[in-house]
């Protein structure tokens, strides 16, 4: 059993994995109230489907890009269940778990998340027969006019996208589509899968060392994603 933990950006998610079914996958507009709704929910949905700590074989948490307090939030807490309960932990990229939502798809995925402050975090992957979707270059942390005006060819885009953004894509009239909300919702149990996958292959972090993944604007100056506004 793994335990999943995501508090990226606004929308938080929790899943419980076996390795073959996901027992249970919490997700919610958590509106910046990570800190006191994440351990509470974790109990309550380990008491509804009989799971203690005791099951958990690992855990793993979303590391960004995302929220600069979702994310420490969210590894601190990750981290603590991690030691205290001596299990690893396996940080995954929040834009992996956004493209694990799509399957194989003909033409390459831009998944994003919030950044606030009329910002994206985005990186744009391709389809690989062996591994799936592998992001082309890290992710970068920037306007939707300028992520747009970088895409020559069609594009499926998938993960957070404010009724703003989706105006600003539809307008390009380039060959781009925009995934349906239900699959752009950041689902904790893709998290859970991928994490137990690098669980299976030893592919774990160091609780101690595990950081955040931040990103830096095209000028070259660190941004700590806000999603506040």
């Amino acid at each position: 059993m793994i335990l999943a933990i995501d508090s990226a950006t606004r929308w938080a998610g929790l899943a419980l994995y076996d390795g073959t079914a996901v027992i249970a996958e919490y997700g919610w507009r958590c509106l910046n109230n990570h800190t006191i709704e994440l351990t509470p929910a974790i109990a309550e949905m380990g008491q509804r489907v009989g799971v203690s700590p005791n099951d958990w074989k690992g855990i793993a948490v979303a590391v960004g890009p995302g929220s600069y307090t979702g994310l420490r939030v969210g590894l601190a807490l990750g981290k603590g269940l991690a030691l205290a309960n001596q299990i690893p932990l396996i940080g995954v990229p929040t834009l992996d778990v956004v493209a694990a939502s799509i399957q194989q798809y003909p033409d390459q995925l831009l998944a994003a998340a919030a950044a606030g402050r009329s910002r994206v975090c985005a990186a744009v992957y391709e389809w690989q027969a062996r591994g799936g979707w592998q992001a082309r270059r890290p992710a970068v942390i920037d306007s939707w006019e300028n992520i747009l005006a970088g895409l020559s060819k069609p594009t499926l885009f998938v993960g957070e996208i404010t009724p703003e953004a989706a105006r600003l894509i539809k307008a390009t009239h380039k060959s781009i589509r925009i995934a349906p909300p239900a699959l752009s919702a950041r689902r904790a149990g893709f998290l859970a899968e991928l994490g137990w996958q690098r669980l299976r292959k030893g592919q774990i972090d160091d609780a101690a060392s595990l950081a955040p993944i931040y990103l830096r604007d095209p000028a070259g100056q660190k941004i700590e994603a806000d999603a506040s506004d």
